[in-house]
């Protein structure tokens, strides 16, 4: 099997032949409708493009919006492995990411050769993988899974079928808590969930003593002693609008808290610090690469388009398959294929 290609601009426009007096948003709109194009965006996007998108979610709601649509285009404001998953999803439609170098940590932290090493040395096990990896690396394993739903994936493993579990360590070890199963973990991490620091989370919660502190479980067990809820990107954002309290410290992505301030504008939401005191670390830099410029480029040009070799988008599509029909709440038996 051969990997994924994110193939170039086509021609036409870029970023130095465009208008500087261009009204982005209303031209993306005008694309969007006279391509039949749907704009997906991930939680961590910079909010103008969470504002401008049709869907905004986490990886489990955009992966079900991506094998659902009708739309002949699926415009992916995230990174490379989520325009990777709808293209597998929805091979017949065109997959657009803004910026090709849109890449993620995990990923890059476990390469397909050194994942197939990996299981080779383990044959008896499943092979249990986050979202977060490349369409080859999905292609190795044995169901995906994401933060929202990996839990009660797990729970549906019968409890004598050893578990491998990657990319994520920190993830992983708060999966096998919760499930009170034993897993071998991939050594992966995330740089914005790692970079938080318990002393400092610690200081500003001093600082703010009624705060309730909501963590994604990709961060260090450090952190997610400290809080007071523990879920992924969706479950955190429902937690910081329903319950009681006025003000939170949000141990994710800090772009998160724009649907935050939405959803409740009346409530304080403050992102974790860094080991330095600062939030700067809760910024993701390959999810700022994407932009409101680059969003219009790419349905203009329809580029940067994935392709991924039926060969592997097939052997990439039955996990991904396992895990929308094992999914909570999700319809069987989906025609993604």
């Amino acid at each position: 099997m051969t990997d994924t290609v994110f193939e170039g601009a086509l021609g036409g426009l870029t970023p130095e032949n465009l208008d500087p007096l261009i009204d982005l948003e209303a031209e993306i709109d005008r694309l969007r409708t006279q391509k039949n194009a749907v704009i997906l965006a991930h939680f961590y996007q910079h909010p103008d493009i969470q504002d401008i998108a049709d869907f905004v979610g986490d990886s489990l709601d955009l992966s079900r919006k991506a094998a659902e649509t009708d739309a002949d285009i699926i415009a992916f404001c995230g990174v490379k492995f989520m325009a990777e998953g709808a293209k597998i999803l929805s091979p017949n439609k065109t997959v657009v990411l803004p910026d090709a170098d849109a890449g993620c940590s995990l990923e890059s932290s476990c390469r397909p050769d050194e994942f197939k090493a990996f299981r080779d040395a383990h044959p008896d096990h499943t092979a249990i993988t986050y979202i977060n990896c490349s369409a080859e690396v999905k292609a190795l394993s044995d169901i995906i899974v994401t933060s929202s739903n990996a839990e009660a994936i797990i729970r549906q493993v019968p409890e004598n079928q050893p578990i491998l579990f990657a990319p994520d360590k920190h993830l992983g070890a708060f999966l096998a808590r919760q499930s009170e199963r034993e897993m071998t973990l991939w050594p992966g991490t995330c740089i914005v969930h790692e970079q938080f620091n318990e002393r400092e989370l610690i200081k500003l919660s001093m600082r703010h003593p009624n705060a309730k502190i909501a963590a994604h479980p990709e961060c260090p067990d450090s952190i997610l002693r400290q809080a007071d809820h523990v879920g992924s990107t969706s479950s955190i954002l429902k937690y910081v609008t329903t319950e009681n309290a006025q003000e939170y410290i949000v141990a994710t992505e800090q772009h998160i808290i724009h649907q935050m301030q939405l959803a409740a504008p009346d409530r304080t939401f403050l992102a974790a610090p860094g080991a330095d005191g600062s939030c700067d670390c809760a910024s993701c830099p390959f999810m700022a690469l994407n932009s409101l410029e680059k969003l219009y480029l790419a349905l203009a040009n329809e580029a940067p388009y994935v392709e991924i070799p039926e060969e592997l988008r097939v052997a990439a599509l039955a996990p991904l398959q396992r895990m929308l029909d094992m999914s909570p709440a999700s319809p069987q038996a989906r025609n993604a294929a």
